[in-house]
């Protein structure tokens, strides 16, 4: 019924069987057969047919309107069908890798065959947990990745500027605030030594950077943040000044769990790779 329905719209609409038979890549005798059986199975006469010209009938002008509906109907079926076929991966991200969520998930809707990527913004943490509860393929985290899970496509994050209270107390510039699992070494320590050797260790990793501004504003200590941050976010209480030399950075992956693979996500991973290289 559906051909002979689209046969019937295309003629409706041409005003001419040639014609639609030249867009339908049909030869005109199918597309009368079709416009006929159609008339049969209706009882109606819907087209007047001359030497000149094709026109509707006032019944064929009444059921072209469904007949329209109908069509429009199959192919809104058909395209949601095909979504629906197409393979899709849950990827968590935290704030500060938006961009690049958003450009590895471009680049997996333009693939032939696509892979739909559904973003789910989420903190170190709730990722895990979606993670080990199956919600999500893959998470984009500060590494390293807690037990259990894989990490691939790692990138660094400079931390080049420092958040201080914009209206500080005492001592309040003296306490540099260190993300949880980052031993106060190395780099960590020498900046941690010009504010007199004192550091306090934040409870979240730092996923979230905007939450943890507001223990800045507290007079809780200072923080290094990356510049990205800055561009983003205005706040009167904190203030960013550039951290010199910049030599802390956080390092981020793609995590997903090891015993929950997906075909996809090598895809995945690759797209993140590139997106970190292209924009």
């Amino acid at each position: 019924m559906l051909r002979e329905l689209q046969c019937f719209v295309r003629v409706a609409e041409a005003r001419s069987f040639s014609r639609a038979a030249a867009d339908l890549g049909l030869s005109q005798p199918a597309v009368s057969q079709a416009v006929t059986r159609l008339e049969k199975a209706t009882r109606l006469r819907l087209l007047e047919r001359n030497a000149r010209a094709v026109r509707l009938t006032p019944q064929g002008r009444t059921l072209l309107e469904h007949a329209l509906q109908v069509l429009a109907a199959m192919d809104s079926f058909e395209a949601e069908a095909e979504r629906l076929a197409r393979p899709v991966i849950h990827l968590a991200y935290p704030p500060l890798a938006g961009p690049l969520a958003a450009r590895a998930a471009r680049r997996l809707a333009g693939r032939t065959p696509p892979v739909t990527v559904e973003l789910r913004l989420a903190g170190r943490a709730a990722a895990a947990a979606a993670l080990e509860a199956g919600e999500v393929s893959a998470a984009l985290m500060a590494v390293p990745a807690p037990a259990g899970f894989v990490t691939g496509a790692r990138f660094h994050v400079a931390l080049d500027r420092l958040a201080r209270p914009a209206h500080p107390g005492r001592g309040a510039r003296d306490v540099l605030l260190v993300p949880r699992n980052r031993p106060v070494g190395g780099a960590w320590a020498a900046v941690a030594a010009r504010w007199g050797g004192r550091h306090r260790v934040v409870a979240d990793d730092l996923d979230d950077f905007a939450a943890a501004l507001d223990l800045v504003a507290a007079g809780a200590g200072v923080l290094p943040v990356p510049q990205l941050l800055t561009r983003t976010i205005r706040r009167d209480d904190v203030e960013f000044v550039p951290l010199d030399p910049p030599d802390l950075r956080l390092t981020y992956g793609l995590a997903w769990s090891a015993d929950r693979p997906v075909a996809e996500l090598m895809a995945l991973v690759q797209a993140v790779q590139d997106s970190l290289w292209t924009r």
